[in-house]
């Protein structure tokens, strides 16, 4: 099935049907990288302020993880949805209108005054987000020609790649230094300087479609993603057997399968062409980027216990150790699409892959309490590059694969799928870390209190709460969790080599042939495809 069809969008409401200049296309992929940096930044930033908001507001444990999952949760769950809304009303309105919801919800956030009112002004930037964070990259995609096209994707996925550690940095610093309140400031001034750049810079597309809006499927969609995500963050908290997480995968899985049904049966009126999936572009990019998200998002999980937990750093020095794997990511992203016009997107992606698993090795065989820092900083380095290889490649092919009038819809599909596969990497490999920590702890407390033993048997945090109290057993009971710590460490980045090799095997056979720079929204031109200028209005 071909992908190159007429287009039917504007892309350049107001430029006179005239490609950009160097000068605008650059002052595009500042307004809209700043944008995705707002977005990403939120995702993670509140994770450093949990024990901060639970003195604040007096709330429970559960009640501060629904503050912080609540975000990721309605992002994931509207970002098709807009996404494609975006595509019919104009990419350049829908970005003002999401950066405008984000900078308002952010506002309220630092401002709230109880908990309630917080997880309103979350879930109201979960929203706001999710009418970002597609269009950024559909705008590129509809906007820079052809030859220019790889190189800016390459810049958005290593700012959605690398901008996470960045802004947990950022939030930490602002934590120790101020107050957990000044975490929503970075977002806001960010959104306040997209917005403007917007409003001048960037042009406006949008879808003109002869088919009504496909409503049923933008709904069964958002029980789909939701369901599914509350699952994955549910399981490890309440437990995967808990009533709650199974009706949300139960709902989940049940409104998946209609969707993919109704998706068939609207064919091309529908929200998502789901037959485009037997094109290897599709199915591998989607498939790489999957994976590739949910060991990058798993291997936080270990790293922060492992940084502050067995090393004692602090939470700001912990933040600041993962820059090096963020760095070599974004860079390595902006490399990708040359490599990929060399040699073809096929063995990028493969040789990121194949950097990232030997990453993850290199982390397994190394790894020690005693080594400290030094014996996981060459895994990261490894990972961050191939990281950065496997990424840009897997966007371009999931946009190339979509037509361009589908282009913010392509964009929200490749954001649902670094969404589902941060959460599917945080549950797998966050258990495997846990059972392989309890596996390994419980033949080394001997002689330990019994009282002491059981919670140390809980986590690792619990091990090292619990060891100051424990007098004369408090080193032993330390050591003893510190080495059960880098035990379930190996079992989890070995679990990941796995993965990561079967991920290369699939690569190397079913990748993308070509460089997606030569297919990405290819509609026989080499610069933007462009309406008369009242018509986009």
């Amino acid at each position: 099935m071909s992908t190159n069809q007429p287009a039917q969008v504007a892309a350049a409401d107001g430029d006179g049907g005239a490609a950009l200049d160097a000068r605008r296309l650059r002052a595009v992929l500042i307004a809209v990288s700043i944008a995705l940096m707002a977005v990403i930044a939120s995702v993670s930033g509140l994770n450093v302020a949990q024990t901060h908001l639970a003195v604040e507001f007096g709330a429970s444990q559960n009640t501060i993880l629904w503050i912080i999952n609540i975000y990721t949760l309605a992002l994931a769950a509207l970002l098709l949805p807009l996404g494609a809304i975006g595509d019919r009303l104009g990419r350049k309105p829908m970005l003002v209108a999401g950066l405008s919801v984000f900078g308002i919800a952010g506002v309220a956030a630092g401002l709230a005054p109880t908990a309630e009112v917080m997880l309103a002004a979350r879930a109201a930037s979960g929203i706001g987000a999710a009418m970002v964070m597609p269009i950024t990259l559909a705008v590129i995609t509809s906007t820079f020609p052809e030859e220019e096209r790889g190189t800016a994707i390459g810049v958005w996925t290593g700012v959605a790649g690398g901008g996470g550690v960045l802004g947990m940095f950022l939030s930490a610093l602002l934590v120790d230094v101020a107050d957990w309140r000044w975490l929503f400031a970075l977002p806001v001034v960010l959104v306040v300087v997209a917005l403007a750049m917007t409003l001048k810079s960037v042009p406006n597309s949008r879808e003109r479609s002869a088919h009504s809006f496909d409503s049923v499927g933008a709904l069964v969609s958002m029980v789909a993603v939701a369901g599914l995500i509350f699952a994955l963050q549910e399981g490890p908290e309440r437990g995967w057997t808990a009533p709650a997480t199974l009706v949300g995968l139960a709902a989940g899985l049940v409104a998946a399968v209609g969707f993919v049904a109704w998706e068939l049966r609207r064919r091309d009126a529908s929200l998502l062409d789901v037959r485009l999936f037997r094109e290897r572009g599709l199915a591998g990019g989607s498939i790489t980027l999957l994976v590739v998200f949910g060991v990058q998002a798993g291997i936080a999980v270990v790293l922060f216990p492992f940084l502050q937990a067995v090393l004692g750093w602090s939470g700001l020095l912990s933040t600041l150790a993962l820059m090096p794997m963020a760095v070599t990511m974004m860079a390595s992203s902006g490399l990708a699409p040359k490599l990929a016009v060399r040699i073809g997107s096929r063995p990028t992606m493969a040789a990121g892959v194949a950097l990232g698993g030997a990453g993850l090795a290199l982390m397994a065989v190394f790894v020690s309490a005693d080594g400290g820092y030094l014996t996981i900083l060459p895994g990261m380095l490894a990972m961050g590059i191939g990281m950065g290889l496997s990424m840009t490649p897997s966007t371009e092919a999931i946009t190339g694969s979509l037509p361009r009038e589908k282009q913010g819809v392509a964009s929200a599909l490749n954001d649902v799928t670094r969404e589902f596969g941060t959460a599917l990497g945080v549950a797998l490999l966050g258990a495997l870390l846990s059972a392989g920590y309890r596996g390994a702890i419980d033949d080394r407390l001997d002689g330990i209190p019994p009282e002491a033993a059981r919670t140390a048997r809980e986590g690792i945090a619990n091990a090292v709460e619990v060891a100051g109290g424990a007098g004369s057993y408090a080193r032993d009971l330390l050591h003893a969790a510190q080495q059960s710590f880098v035990d379930g460490w190996q079992q989890a980045m070995w679990a990941g080599v796995a993965v990561m090799g079967a991920l290369f095997v699939y690569v190397t056979l079913r990748g993308p042939k070509n460089p997606a720079s030569t297919t990405a929204g290819n509609t026989g031109t080499t610069g933007p495809v462009t309406e008369p200028q009242s018509a986009a209005r």
